[in-house]
């Protein structure tokens, strides 16, 4: 179960999702979910593991307190979720749905729990070229006491929705002691 409010751009997402497809960035638009925009990055895609931060919303530029444009996306993550975060990126291109992360939001000495919304959108080429994002404290964020927000701790990725209920699970076979498949 995810915040009432990530659950209202999910539902946003899925209104203009296409079959098998992400919506595209023009049919997306803020002004239907203007009281969100303080929370809300645009992230970009240029290769896999590079998400450009491209626009950011009030809240989220005071929670880090800098300018978080043009900076890698996965980096505001520790190192050791990046790879985690990264293929969770792009398993929602190639199945389009949002995934949520659930993360502790790491500030000098104290933290509080966030849901970080990562919903895919698609560009003039039809592919996901783009994340639309929201940040979603799960906690009073004057508990950071004026800190910035450091890093990520990431506590568990959920891919949502139809097309990754059918991903292919992982088998592994052997044959006298020695893996097959």
């Amino acid at each position: 179960m995810c915040h009432s409010n990530t659950e209202r751009l999910i539902d946003y997402w899925r209104e203009r999702a296409r079959p098998g497809a992400p919506p595209a960035r023009t049919a997306i638009s803020p002004a239907d979910f203007a009281d969100l925009l303080p929370q809300v990055m645009m992230v970009g895609r240029v290769s896999s593991g590079v998400y450009p931060i491209r626009l950011v919303g009030g809240l989220v530029s005071e929670l880090h307190q800098r300018d978080l444009r043009q900076q890698n996306a996965i980096s505001l993550f520790g190192p050791r979720e990046r790879m985690d975060l990264q293929s969770a990126l792009e398993m929602a291109r190639r199945r389009p749905e949002p995934i949520v992360v659930t993360a502790q939001a790491r500030a000098e000495g104290v933290s509080i729990g966030m849901e970080i919304l990562f919903a895919p959108l698609a560009g003039p080429d039809e592919g996901p070229d783009r994340f639309l994002v929201l940040y979603q404290p799960l906690a009073m964020v004057s508990r950071l006491r004026g800190a910035p927000i450091l890093s990520f701790a990431i506590e568990e990725i959920r891919k949502g929705g139809p097309a990754n209920e059918a991903a292919p699970r992982l088998r592994l076979a052997t044959l006298d002691g020695r893996r097959i498949a």
